[in-house]
């Protein structure tokens, strides 16, 4: 005897109820691939929501053309140190004399442009050497004679600092000649027709977009080829469209004022420089490699004396630069140029993903870390908040990024 099995076909959905899963499903899977890169996303949202906030709060003050130029000048040098601080961090170490360094090597291009006269570019040439010099110093002690980062860099805070006392014996030395001036103070100068744009801004905008666009579209196509895991398609497009939405704001906004300052070109040149080296170069991979485990490094070949040399030496040459910025835009060597600078760029490499045991970060996210920093601090600046409540917030910022780091390698670890 034969049954007949008839399949019942599904009842249709009822009216929008499609609608609403197929949302779901797609908040299910945005939440997801941001809690797989949550260290890459977190603190660009924190960024984003930062700015948005103090936008509110001083009624567009925030997102004023000048206030955006201003922001940009006035965190520039942390900045530079911060890209220096990350690489030695993700190297394993640390370097509390880069605040010193910074105002020695400005007391020393006062001296020889000031005091005896010399051409600018010739003294920034001796300045940036005078940085390599007291890095590579470091780096020996660090390196090859197995003395802690902590200690040596310790010692030179306190020798630089004496040395900037010395060499500008607790005067303030300027002006500086103009040209020196506008490596901290000077703006792209304005070519084409007339507009209510500054030219070539727009034009560096277009340029960094597609660049951008570019970059994530290939960084994307490599981690598909060697099998890795990448963000859903929805979520990777909606970060693109926040950088370029990011981008394209801050290109109207210093376009409409005075341009590009001449010391966001410089920091351009070293985020694209110093990501591709950290992304692609062989010495980037090295320096990953002995902050992620130095054993392993050691019985893999990697020269770790040789990295850590190199990573201080480096780190002395940004300081000697970030050192000519603040002076540039100081117009003046101060004994007290450089307080707690220090401190300010751990904290950006700290905020922008850098791990305490080493072997974490990105060039990026030094720069996002120091930008965190410079809208709490233009932010609160503007809204009037005192300096103690300044620090008080700056401290749990700190705090709360590292915290984050601990829990996120707790979890990914369970």
């Amino acid at each position: 005897m034969s049954t007949d099995v008839t399949a019942k076909s599904p009842a249709p959905a009822p009216p929008g109820r499609s609608g609403s899963a197929a949302d779901r499903n797609l908040l299910r899977m945005v939440l997801d691939g941001l809690r797989r890169n949550m260290r890459q996303y977190g603190m660009l949202i924190a960024l984003g929501l930062i700015v948005v906030l103090f936008a509110v709060w001083t009624d567009g003050d925030l997102l004023l053309p000048r206030n955006a130029s201003n922001l940009v000048l006035q965190n520039s040098y942390i900045l530079i140190l911060a890209i220096g601080m990350m690489m030695v961090i993700i190297a394993g170490h640390i370097d509390l004399s880069v605040g010193s360094l910074t105002a020695f090597v400005g007391a020393f291009a006062a001296v020889l442009t000031v005091n005896h006269g010399m051409a600018w570019p010739l003294a920034l040439v001796l300045c940036l050497a005078m940085g390599a010099v007291a890095g590579a110093a470091q780096g020996v002690l660090i390196a090859y004679f197995g003395i802690p980062s902590f200690i040596v860099t310790l010692a030179g805070m306190l020798l630089f600092r004496g040395l900037t006392e010395i060499l500008l014996q607790g005067q303030t030395i300027g002006p500086f000649p103009g040209g020196l001036q506008k490596l901290g103070n000077g703006f792209l100068p304005e070519v084409g027709p007339h507009t209510n744009y500054h030219n070539i801004t727009l034009l560096l905008g277009v340029v960094l977009i597609a660049a951008v666009v570019r970059q994530e579209f290939r960084d994307r196509r490599r981690q598909q080829e060697f099998a890795l895991d990448v963000p859903p398609t929805r979520l990777f497009l909606l970060k693109l469209t926040a950088l370029i939405a990011a981008i394209l704001v801050l290109t109207l906004l210093l376009a409409s004022y005075k341009g590009a300052p001449i010391v966001l070109i410089v920091l351009g040149v070293l985020v694209v420089g110093y990501g591709y080296v950290m992304r692609n170069a062989v010495f980037g991979r090295h320096i990953y490699a002995i902050g992620g485990n130095l054993p392993a490094a050691k019985l893999s070949g990697v020269k770790d004396k040789k990295v850590s040399f190199y990573v201080f030496l480096n780190m002395g040459v940004l300081a000697a630069l970030a050192g000519l910025v603040v002076a540039a835009r100081l117009n003046a060597a101060s004994p007290k140029a450089g307080d707690g600078f220090e401190l300010e760029a751990i904290a950006s490499s700290f905020i922008g993903g850098a791990s305490m045991s080493g072997g974490v970060g990105t060039i990026l996210g030094a720069i996002i870390g120091g930008l965190v920093l410079g809208v709490l601090n233009n932010g609160m600046n503007l809204l009037s908040v005192g300096t103690d409540w300044q620090q008080v917030i700056k401290g749990l910022a700190l705090l709360a990024a590292v915290g984050f780091d601990v829990w996120n390698k707790r979890k990914s670890g369970s």
